[in-house]
């Protein structure tokens, strides 16, 4: 695994990389948008009045699809700053105080009480966390009894030369990818029932090569002029490495909804 630790993370999503994923995914930053988020707010059965927590948040689009659409409140957490601080005015634009809010922290050491929320909730960025078993456990203790877990993220989906794993992580900030199965497993180890757990892999290959054909085509000359060359060759051979691996099934995305006991 890569020598990969939160302060790695945050540091880029401070600068260039933040950016550049928005570019490519929109301002919710995760594969499929609005309507992924559609798709596990159902699954997850939320709804007005639901109080959810969205660990790991970034610039909190989806935070404020979920307030609109379903009429749901939202705390959105996230290590970085800028997204925090990014989240929050954003958050006064479009007029939703009332119901989304933010806080700086980290997703291992929850700022928040035991039994708080009734759904909490990530879309394809529990990726960068170190401790996915820590993870999970602190998921768990803010949930109120009987609430719900629900997520999507990036997964390993077959074998993988230690150099393949090392190049893929290294460019994403991965400390490391956890498997479906063992994204289960960790959720029955802490006391959720799990109610789905399905791969999304072929539609995460289809993804990934539209983000690597914005980035040779429409979105080349605007990541040049505002970080330069060398950063627009690294996205193009990282994106490359990841195009591969998914169209070879090697890499993907899982969707897990489970009920805390």
């Amino acid at each position: 695994m890569p020598d990969i630790n939160i302060g790695d993370v945050t540091a880029a999503y401070e600068g260039a990389v933040g950016v550049i994923w928005e570019m490519l995914m929109g301002e919710q930053i995760h594969v499929g948008g609005e309507e992924e988020t559609d798709i596990l707010a159902r699954v997850a059965g939320v709804n007005a009045g639901t109080q959810v927590l969205d660990v790991l948040c970034g610039l909190g689009g989806a935070a404020h699809h979920l307030a609109r659409t379903c009429g749901a409140t939202v705390m959105g957490l996230d290590a970085t700053g800028r997204m925090v601080d990014e989240a929050v005015l954003r958050t006064a634009n479009v007029g939703l105080g009332d119901r989304v809010a933010f806080r700086l922290g980290n997703a291992l050491d929850m700022p928040f009480k035991s039994g708080t929320f009734d759904v909490v909730w990530g879309q394809d960025s529990w990726c960068y966390v170190t401790d996915k078993d820590r993870l999970i456990r602190e998921c768990r203790r803010v949930a109120v009894p009987g609430g719900t877990i629900a997520f999507t993220d990036w997964i390993q989906t077959g074998p993988m030369s230690d150099e393949e794993l090392h190049g893929l992580n290294t460019f994403m900030l991965f400390p490391y990818m956890e498997t479906l199965p063992g994204y289960e497993n960790l959720l029955r180890r802490h006391g959720f029932a799990v109610r789905e757990c399905e791969e999304l892999s072929e539609d995460f290959a289809s993804h990934m090569r539209r983000y690597r054909d914005s980035i040779a085509g429409d979105l080349k000359g605007r990541i040049v002029e505002l970080f330069g060359t060398d950063a627009f060759r690294d996205m193009e051979r990282g994106i490359g490495l990841w195009v591969e691996a998914a169209d070879e099934g090697k890499v993907g995305r899982g969707r897990l909804v489970g009920r805390k006991q």
